[in-house]
């Protein structure tokens, strides 16, 4: 491994959750962190110590610079999934790390990957995305997550969950889930970029329960002391909630997602903890430390 002097990390997305918490993560262990933002009203979201820079990766010369001078770089594409417009955001990405001689590439495809073809775009673009850049020379590793447990603390789920005792969400009630925290996912970005001997792997991650979404109910009526049960939300009902948060294209693209997972029985969110643990050296916080430790009455405010 690079000595902490000598690593310069890059993260795209730095302002967002997921970026963020990698971020942060890394600058607790000592790291220098870029901070790649699209625009300068980014720059309040980035977490403290990290330094911002504004580029956008559909434009080679602006990736090249966003690059230039870093060893290591986490990289969460944004949320689109325009097929030609991602496929240039890789190519000028590879690009860009190729460029800066980059030690270690990670990229997050921000969700699990099907086996085979889906004809989902929010699927298929990150499928295609990690084949280009594990192919393109980079010493790269891919992560492929489940669901984000911090989806949850969202006012919407959590304040039905609180108020009514529902947890609503667009899974069907068997779908078994892995459920990952971003702090673990950070945690597993950390360890796949400056761990020795991972370029070239692609690792399904995920936390270390898994569970149906009755189960999950269960665990939340125990941390929180009333009884919560479980409702598998209307992917359409998701869609059009979510469009008010990120806009109608962005929530098409995600709910399809779910609709896929709706209409076809295969598993799709598991994960081998073992292998996780021991690949990454890295050890998975149980669902209900994850619950216990959250404000869900502050999480819920009033919404229902």
């Amino acid at each position: 491994m690079t000595s902490i002097e000598r690593q310069r990390h890059l993260v795209v997305g730095a302002a967002g959750a997921q970026g963020g918490a990698v971020a942060r993560q890394l600058l607790a262990r000592g790291h220098h962190v870029r901070g790649l933002i699209r625009s300068a009203e980014g720059r309040d979201r980035l977490p403290e110590g990290a330094d911002p820079f504004v580029a956008d990766l559909g434009d080679p010369e602006q990736a090249k610079a966003a690059f230039a001078g870093t060893t290591h770089a986490s990289v969460l594409l944004p949320m689109i999934y325009e097929p030609e417009r991602v496929a240039s955001y890789v190519r000028n990405v590879a690009d860009a790390a190729l460029a800066a001689g980059l030690r270690r590439l990670v990229f997050n495809t921000g969700n699990r990957l099907p086996e085979a073809a889906t004809g989902v775009a929010a699927f298929e673009t990150r499928r295609a995305a990690a084949t280009a850049l594990l192919g393109s020379g980079v010493p790269a590793v891919v992560l492929r997550p489940p669901i984000y447990l911090d989806n949850l603390c969202a006012p919407w789920v959590a304040g039905p969950l609180v108020h009514d005792g529902v947890l609503r969400y667009p899974l069907p009630a068997r779908s078994p889930v892995a459920w990952l925290s971003h702090d673990d996912l950070a945690a597993a970005t950390v360890a796949a970029l400056t761990r020795d001997g991972l370029a070239g792997t692609v690792l399904d991650i995920g936390g270390p329960d898994e569970v149906t979404g009755p189960e999950l109910a269960a665990a939340f009526t125990a941390e929180l002391g009333h009884r919560v049960g479980y409702a598998a939300q209307d992917p359409a009902e998701f869609e059009a909630g979510l469009a008010h948060a990120f806009g109608g294209p962005v929530a098409a693209g995600v709910a399809s997602t779910y609709r896929w997972v709706a209409d076809v029985a295969e598993p799709l969110y598991g994960v081998d903890r073992r292998a996780v643990e021991e690949t990454l050296g890295i050890r998975l916080t149980p669902l209900r430390t994850w619950i216990a430790a959250r404000p869900w009455r502050l999480l819920a405010g009033t919404a229902r």
